[in-house]
């Protein structure tokens, strides 16, 4: 088929692919495409039409342009659309490229061979299939990036002269997701949060600047435990605090993935360690039947090997030339749609986000962000942003149920784990960063220079063990400053009235 003869592309509508448009207007771009050849594929965020309007209107989930905005109703119209108004989704692309085959992209170049979106849309169609187009290498025409960089988190990028374009794309064949500049996210960036940081923690003494990030590291691993909702023995949260303290320091490979998962896991006789041989799923059991209820299936595991090698590569590459907190949300987030393990998966999700910031020198040295315990608060949010994607993938993934109750993928879904938007991701890691270095860093090392001045006074007033001090300071903490009956009859009862009068006011003169 031609890239220009007339398609099989749909008139104005209302609603399409149960997303109801905000007013009657033509499909355009990647919305067009999915319709046209029929791709089954997570849609896109955002989607595109033009109305009848001369006024463009921006909706949660649609934007409508205007009709001089409306492309050709070919191919190339849309592609050229997509790319210009849309940015990349490589997912949708690489199902459309399999639908198209290569006549219809070669004749797209044969047509416009100097255009700067032909030579994009030839450069995207050989890096995602694998196949070289029967064309000679471009003669003319500038330079362009594949991925436009005011639109999509890019990489530095290298030259690929058969096409003269720069390959920008952030990841590999194997693993790339992108993340949109939106408005919230240059604001976070603006904000430069590792100065911040570093500002904050510049005139705090070097031991209690230590004492702060023990604490903030423990605080770190205790959270990322209980928001899977366990409560392992406290050396269990240690080791696991001690590992994420050394974050950064190792390179990821598979090896040290593994290395992470035997200390997350601690007691595996009941757990198969390594890479799943076999489906997994998040969700439910039917308390009837056993069947599986899934809320998100991972990747198969016939292409965990690809995956892990795209994430690693990804990590050792490209992830150093994106912002860190976004190079964090991508990494971490694609690793735990990818679930390429039974057990441990959310716990090192979490872990990786440590190990790129801590690569990139984010955060000051020595000192954990508690990114754990911001997400802990935010669980309502945690949860909506995990699924702002697996809702959208469970849709296109075709399983059965095995004999043992898992699932069995039965089409291909390897693209949509290694191709995502996330964009979302991205925002709320920012958020929880954020808060971390805003509230928690100098909380805590407030709270502890508090604490200091607590136990100074206690020592002038009378004499007891460390231990003891910390024993009185949670009683008035639990009891707003008092020292209950109880405590006064039992642990603390040699102390004078006149004694625990001047406790209770040195309590009230350092907490405030």
């Amino acid at each position: 088929m031609s890239p220009n003869q007339k398609n099989h592309f749909s008139g104005p509508r209302i609603v399409f692919q149960e997303r109801r448009l905000p007013e009657t207007a033509t499909l355009a771009g990647y919305a067009a495409l999915i319709d046209a050849y029929g791709l089954s594929v997570p849609l896109p965020r955002k989607l595109s039409a033009t109305g009848n309007h001369h006024r463009i209107i921006k909706h949660d989930t649609w934007q409508i342009l205007t009709p001089r905005h409306a492309p050709d109703a070919t191919l190339e119209g849309h592609l050229t659309f997509a790319l210009k108004y849309e940015g990349l989704d490589l997912a949708v692309l690489a199902r459309l490229f399999a639908a198209t085959g290569s006549d219809a992209i070669a004749a797209i170049v044969r047509t416009t061979p100097t255009g700067s979106y032909a030579r994009r849309i030839w450069f995207l169609y050989e890096w995602l299939t694998g196949i070289r187009l029967d064309l000679p290498d471009a003669k003319g025409g500038r330079y362009v990036p594949v991925l436009d960089p005011a639109q999509q988190f890019a990489a530095t990028g290298e030259t690929a002269s058969r096409y003269r374009v720069k390959n920008n794309l952030p990841g590999t064949r194997d693993f790339c997701p992108l993340v949109f500049r939106t408005r919230c996210l240059e604001e976070f960036i603006a904000m430069d949060l590792p100065g911040r940081a570093r500002a904050h923690i510049a005139d705090v003494p070097k031991d209690l600047l230590a004492r702060t990030a023990a604490f903030l590291l423990l605080k770190d691993s205790r959270s990322s435990y209980a928001i899977e909702g366990e409560r392992p023995p406290q050396d269990r949260i240690q080791r696991w605090g001690r590992a994420i303290g050394e974050a950064g320091r190792h390179p990821l490979d598979r090896d040290e993935l593994l290395r992470l998962q035997r200390i997350v896991i601690g007691d595996a006789r009941f757990i198969r360690l390594g890479v799943r041989a076999q489906g997994g799923f998040v969700g439910e059991h039917d308390r009837e039947t056993r069947m599986p209820l899934p809320d998100h299936i991972s990747a198969r595991h016939e292409d965990l090997g690809a995956l892990i090698e795209g994430m690693i590569a990804f990590d050792q590459a490209a992830a150093r030339h994106v912002d860190p907190v976004v190079a964090a949300a991508i990494l971490a987030f694609g690793f735990v749609y990818i679930h390429p393990f039974e057990d441990g998966n959310g716990r090192l999700h979490r872990y990786l986000i440590h190990h790129v910031l801590a690569e990139r020198g984010f955060n000051p040295p020595g000192v954990v962000f508690p990114v754990s315990a911001a997400i802990l608060e935010r669980m309502d949010a945690y949860r909506a942003v995990l699924e702002s994607y697996s809702a959208r993938l469970l849709a296109h993934i075709e399983w059965a149920p095995t004999e043992k109750f898992n699932v069995e993928v039965v089409n291909d879904t390897a693209d949509f784990y290694r191709f995502f938007d996330a964009t979302p991701h991205a925002e709320f890691l920012y958020s929880c960063v954020r808060k971390t270095i805003e509230e928690d860093l100098p909380f805590e090392t407030a709270f502890l220079r508090r604490y200091d001045a607590f136990r100074g006074q206690i020592e002038n007033i009378v004499e007891m063990p460390s231990h003891t001090i910390d024993l009185l300071f949670r009683f008035l903490q639990q009891n707003d400053g008092k020292l209950s009956r109880r405590a006064r009859e039992n642990e603390f009862q040699a102390l004078s009235e006149e004694e625990t009068r001047r406790i209770e006011r040195a309590y009230d003169a350092t907490m405030i």
